[in-house]
């Protein structure tokens, strides 16, 4: 297969470029795939309600099959024909949050097939602020099923590079919308059961959702190892984001943190092993290593979750084999950024 790559700016959508959307929308009607800008991640798109667009879009990524895929609307009542039971908090969190990186989860109906949501009875659904994406799932017939486009296992793409990377050849057409705003995928809530519950974090951070529901719950496995459960939300039960290199995570008082991934780094240059490291601004300076990179200040956590994906990305180009990072804060977005990186790293923290 020839895989057709388009550019489309966000701010720059002319004639040229709608024809190119519609194109584009057209392939996905057609029961091709098409990987897309959003403002989280790229996304690898096909019809949600078409059961064989589903299995191409896992056989593309080698997804597993039981792992759920998200369900991208353009507008609001396209909700209602493929989500049951829409509750109040539901249209409240749609009112402040969507378009936006929320996910909910609600009981489907019988319009999505069971290969779309991994046989579960229920659906994520998801209503992107990007305009190229927004345009996309309007002209792909309003119903978008899309995990991240990156074979199924390695950093999220934040760029189209990395998705020509991971797809050229297994995919009918990318979009190139150039570098994504948020850079880690949307927070997603469950709303099927009594109180809200967060799967997975996200840049909509639980102190926002609890100022618009007051209580909700969160899921207790999003920073310890995986359940044992048949996953309801995509990320839940799989290794997830890991770099070619094996990543290690330091946590503890800066100084000790820094003296401790300088210790490693030399242990591992010594056996011949090219050192990576994911460093801060305000730390940057303190590290020995072959490739050490700055995700951004300590105070900007949306610079850190901008870049992370990026970086683990680039020590993958580098054929970095050794990779420490320093921890986050596990409050706020920095749930989320230490999310992806216990994914990434296989939950292995060294305590300092």
């Amino acid at each position: 297969m020839k895989t057709e790559v388009i550019k489309i700016e966000e701010d720059s959508i002319g004639e040229d470029e709608q024809r190119a959307i519609e194109r584009a929308g057209m392939t996905i009607r057609q029961g091709g795939l098409v990987a897309f800008p959003t403002e989280t991640v790229y996304g690898l798109g096909g019809d949600a309600l078409n059961p064989a667009s589903s299995a191409k879009i896992y056989l593309a990524k080698g997804r597993p099959s039981d792992n759920p895929l998200i369900v991208h609307i353009a507008k609001m009542e396209d909700l209602y024909k493929i989500a049951d039971q829409v509750s109040l908090e539901a249209k409240h969190l749609a009112d402040i949050f969507w378009p936006g990186p929320l996910t909910m989860i609600f009981k489907k109906n019988k319009l999505v097939p069971a290969e779309t949501t991994g046989g579960l009875e229920t659906v994520a659904v998801r209503m992107p602020v990007h305009k190229t994406a927004l345009s996309f799932i309007e002209a792909a017939g309003g119903f978008v099923a899309a995990p991240s486009a990156n074979l199924s296992g390695k950093p999220s793409p934040t760029i189209a590079k990395y998705v020509i990377e991971d797809m050229d050849g297994k995919i009918d057409m990318i979009i190139d919308g150039g570098s994504v705003g948020i850079g880690l995928e949307s927070t997603i809530v469950d709303m099927t059961g009594d109180v809200p519950m967060i799967l997975r974090p996200g840049y909509i951070t639980r102190e926002m959702l609890e100022e618009v529901l007051g209580q909700i719950d969160i899921d207790n496995t999003i920073l310890s190892k995986d359940s044992k459960q048949a996953p309801k939300a995509p990320g839940m039960k799989y290794r997830h984001y890991a770099p070619k290199g094996e990543l290690k995570i330091v946590r503890g008082d800066v100084a000790a943190v820094s003296k401790k991934i300088n210790q490693l780094t030399k242990i591992d240059q010594e056996s011949g092993k090219k050192v990576g490291i994911i460093a801060t601004d305000e730390t940057q300076s303190t590290y020995i290593g072959d490739s050490i990179k700055s995700v951004g200040s300590k105070l900007d956590e949306a610079s850190i979750a901008q870049h992370l994906y990026l970086i683990l990305r680039e020590f993958d180009d580098e054929e970095v084999s050794a990779i420490y990072s320093e921890a986050f804060s596990d409050k706020g977005m920095g749930q989320a950024i230490m999310n992806r990186l216990l994914k990434a790293a296989g939950h292995q923290v060294i305590e300092v």
